[in-house]
């Protein structure tokens, strides 16, 4: 499938949920991101905060905003994103993965993967969202499969979004301001991004593991598998720009990644 008019795919890091309030560089990247883009029809959602057997996706009219999260600062819990929802690309997007994904009407919502990163990106809540959850039971090249499924949406003025970290180890988080990245972390990061603009995409296929540092830097593979959804949606030939790239809280890399922009 060759590259037509279309919108973008994205990788985009989330880090901690206290970004969703921040002033930092990262926050500031969104923002810029949200200026450039052309505004979608819809957003199609792929955070590693919903994990499920199987896939889902969000059908209800109107998502709710989750607080996935907990001992945080009650400004973050009265943050509201009341994008509307889309049942119509939930169906959509149900049959381009062949039929067997289950229609979620009211349990789900958006999790702060999704509206922490779409609150700076598209501030006025006024572009409709579906998330798609991560099967647990997947390997990596049937999240890929599942991203390439998905890639003619692209053609439909829908932006798929991957919402994740591919460095997330919160057992060795620090919480100090300005701390310095882990080596391990930082080479992970670096090889995740080479890898990429180098299409390598099998080599990233191969998971964490395959990475210098990569148990480390991605001991559990849910916050690395949204990846794998960004370059299955790229087209053939396309190569991503660098968005954002900088590592938070000494193991968590906010390194995001956009094709098509």
């Amino acid at each position: 499938m060759k590259k037509t008019e279309s919108t973008p795919a994205l990788f985009l890091a989330h880090g901690s949920p206290m970004n969703a309030l921040a002033d930092n560089a990262f926050t500031r990247a969104l923002e810029d991101l949200g200026r450039r883009l052309p505004r979608p029809k819809a957003i199609l959602c792929v955070s590693a905060h919903w994990l499920t057997r199987g896939v889902a996706l969000t059908a209800m009219a109107r998502p709710r905003t989750i607080h996935d999260f907990g001992g945080f600062p009650e400004a973050l819990y009265r943050v509201d994103y009341p994008a509307p929802g889309s049942p119509e690309l939930a169906e959509r997007a149900r049959k381009l993965l062949g039929g067997d994904a289950a229609l979620d009407e009211g349990e789900w919502g958006l999790d702060h993967g999704a509206w922490s990163v779409l609150r700076r990106v598209f501030p006025k809540a006024d572009v409709p969202v579906v998330q798609l959850s991560l099967d647990s039971g997947a390997s990596a090249r049937r999240h890929f499969d599942l991203g390439r499924a998905l890639r003619p949406l692209r053609g439909e003025g829908v932006l798929i979004v991957g919402s994740g970290n591919v460095v997330h180890n919160l057992r060795r988080i620090s919480w100090e301001e300005d701390a310095a990245p882990f080596s391990w972390a930082r080479e992970f990061s670096d090889w995740v991004k080479v890898r990429a603009l180098a299409r390598d995409f099998e080599a990233l296929l191969s998971g964490p593991a395959a990475g210098p540092g990569g148990r480390l830097a991605a001991p559990t593979p849910d916050h690395y598998d949204p990846l794998l959804y960004a370059l299955g949606a790229a087209f053939e030939g396309e190569t991503p720009s660098v968005l954002f790239d900088e590592v938070q809280n000494g193991s968590i890399a906010m390194l995001s990644l956009g094709f098509g922009l």
